[in-house]
């Protein structure tokens, strides 16, 4: 297991890269440095215990948030350069499922793949509502669904416009065990032929290891460590926050 303090550069292009990422709310710096390379292909979890700066990279990773100084690249692209480009790039899945409660699960996907060009939109919509298992539903207000119904919209938006890039924030939150396999699959679904990118930010240890091929540890806003998830298990990555945060773990899993 090889500890830095930055992670590395992977050999293969990066489907998403970040550097010297800081980030500051008024006087207190939340992002301090972040230096992080995500290869195509590859699936990363990052884990941190309370306040580490978790929700914050995410956002800046995902194009929402600007960083304070640094720089974000997807794909090739910089977000300030073509923001809506960048952004083609990027399928968000998070707690929240950020869909429109009026609007019909058809009208809702509607909306977003108009967004993005998507080609063939109304074939595309039965397709991703039929791999989350919905198909029955398309028509009907997502306001009617229950949350976990919403998150597998959420994930058909997802990947509604075959993103490079997918980034899981929380998602497991109001799954069940069928839909936590479905977002598995949704990994597993090819980009474009080829194997989809990944970053998973989760309190689940043991989702985050079997969905990633490799673990970043994020404390008090520095990525402070980061190895193979083949190399962990749930009570490895404990002892590691223990070593780098002395609040450790609680209760099994941390919380942000």
């Amino acid at each position: 297991m090889t500890g830095v303090s930055e992670v590395a550069e992977a050999s293969a292009p990066a489907a998403l890269k970040a550097t010297g990422i800081t980030k500051r709310f008024g006087h207190r710096l939340v992002l301090k440095g972040i230096n992080f390379s995500l290869a195509q292909g590859e699936r990363v979890a990052i884990f941190g215990p309370n306040g580490a700066g978790k929700t914050t990279l995410m956002r800046i990773l995902a194009t929402v948030a600007a960083p304070t100084n640094g720089q974000v690249v997807v794909d090739g692209i910089d977000p300030q350069d073509d923001p809506l480009e960048a952004r083609r790039r990027i399928g968000v899945v998070s707690h929240h499922p950020y869909l429109y409660d009026d609007l019909t699960a058809r009208e809702n996907l509607r909306f977003y793949g108009r967004m993005y060009d998507v080609p063939e939109l109304e074939r595309r919509i039965a397709e991703t509502v039929g791999r989350v298992g919905l198909s029955a539903r398309l028509d009907d207000r997502v306001g009617t669904f229950s949350h976990g119904m919403q998150q597998r919209i959420a994930m058909a938006r997802a990947v509604l416009h075959d993103p490079e890039v997918l980034m899981l924030d929380e998602p497991e939150a109001g799954l069940d065990q069928d839909a936590l396999d479905l977002l598995s699959d949704l990994l597993k679904e090819p980009q474009e032929g080829r194997r989809r990118a990944a970053l998973i930010v989760t309190h689940h240890l043991d989702l985050g290891l079997a969905l990633s091929d490799r673990v970043a540890i994020l404390v008090e806003g520095r990525i402070v460590l980061q190895t193979s998830s083949a190399e962990l298990d749930p009570g490895s990555v404990r002892q590691l926050y223990s070593r780098h945060d002395s609040k450790g773990i609680r209760n099994g899993g941390e919380k942000r």
